[in-house]
């Protein structure tokens, strides 16, 4: 396993903005010319897809966050392809985002970074693949927003990549999902501390930055799984000191729930490895993402691909559901694309491709060898 940073040069973001683009990536195997797999992440995941007890300065869950399925003798098995990941721009695990150095004035780029999008994200991917000598991809992989990365690629560079495995993803955000996103982006602007996003020589707004990601982790969660999980048993510990409930005048009577102090404990987690404004710009890039933006639909914006793809969802993922996966899969049809949809029956939700990686990696181990 590598870890290495590389230098894009001037790199123009689609907004029209240009910066001088260092990005953050790992590989994993040998390249033997036609084994290159690329592996997408997530919303906050990093490059370091897998490593378990390997410092690679990220924590949480992004940390070696599919090391049951990237690795020697796993699904996507580093003996027979070589692994690349690439942590995206926007992001804050190497690769230039919000967070770094602004050449120009010596302090962190904090909101004159440039707007960011996926198409942004896998731009630099390409040009990235080119600089360490990868000709074409074997596959793009990945899920959630790191699947609409996948689809980006195959309507920007068809020719470059020859299977496809989008995994718990949709073209598109859905009006429900974008309006969650909008008051998680508020929680973190109204927070005190955000100071227009120049707080880094300050104190960081935690307490935005807390309560967005938990809007979000409810969101990946499945009502059955949150039941099954929680219920609506009294916590085993009180609040901490720092904890919302805790200036709760009706806390003294009421209990501190199960739910409550999970969410809190994940906020805590959260604060603690990611940036505020990597998560305003990376969360927009997924609202704002679109694959049919400039063709007529889906499908006029799959046409020129010709590899082959697997669709995977998640039967309790109301994230990205079902049904917006078979809409997929109809639009790779109309393309003439060969696809196959693997629905993956699961309580979990959208964390499921995550968590569950023994419902997921056969189907994408088969699929890549097939």
């Amino acid at each position: 396993m590598d870890v290495e940073t590389e230098s894009l040069g001037e790199f123009e973001f689609e907004c029209g903005e240009s910066i001088e683009l260092d990005v953050a990536y790992e590989t994993y195997g040998d390249y033997t010319g036609d084994n290159a797999v690329l592996v997408c992440h997530a919303l906050t995941g990093s490059q370091h897809v897998a490593g378990h007890g390997e410092d690679k300065g990220t924590s949480g869950q992004a940390a070696a966050w599919w090391d049951d399925v990237v690795g020697a003798g796993k699904a996507v098995d580093t003996n027979d392809w070589f692994v690349v990941c690439v942590n995206v721009p926007g992001s804050c695990y190497g690769t230039t985002g919000p967070a770094s150095e602004n050449p120009e004035t010596g302090e962190a780029y904090g909101p004159d970074y440039p707007p960011v999008t996926v198409t942004d994200w896998t731009r630099a991917q390409r040009l990235l693949l080119e600089i360490i000598g990868v000709d074409s991809l074997h596959a793009v992989v990945g899920g959630s927003v790191g699947g609409m990365n996948v689809l980006e690629w195959a309507k920007l560079y068809p020719d470059f990549v020859r299977k496809l495995v989008p995994i718990a993803t949709a073209p598109r955000l859905d009006s429900q999902c974008l309006a969650l996103d909008a008051v998680a982006r508020r929680a973190i602007l109204s927070d005190p501390n955000y100071q227009g996003g120049r707080y880094y020589e300050g104190d960081p707004p935690d307490d935005g930055l807390a309560l967005a990601r938990q809007i979000g982790h409810i969101m990946y969660l499945s009502k059955h799984s949150m039941e099954e999980k929680f219920g609506r048993r009294a916590a085993r510990k009180d609040p901490s000191d720092d904890a919302y409930v805790s200036e709760d005048p009706t806390s003294r009577f009421f209990p501190y729930r199960d739910v409550e102090s999970y969410l809190d404990y994940q906020a805590e987690r959260f604060t603690s490895r990611f940036d505020a404004n990597s998560y305003l710009y990376i969360m927009r890039a997924m609202d704002e993402y679109d694959l049919a933006e400039g063709f007529d639909d889906d499908g006029d914006a799959l046409a020129a691909y010709s590899g082959e793809t697997l669709v995977v969802s998640f039967t309790g993922d109301w994230h990205f559901t079902v049904e917006q996966s078979e809409d997929l899969v109809e639009s790779f049809r109309d393309a003439g694309v060969d696809v196959e949809h693997h629905v993956v029956e699961s309580d979990y939700g959208h964390d499921a491709f995550l968590v569950e990686p023994e419902k997921v990696g056969p189907p994408v181990k088969e699929f890549l060898e097939g």
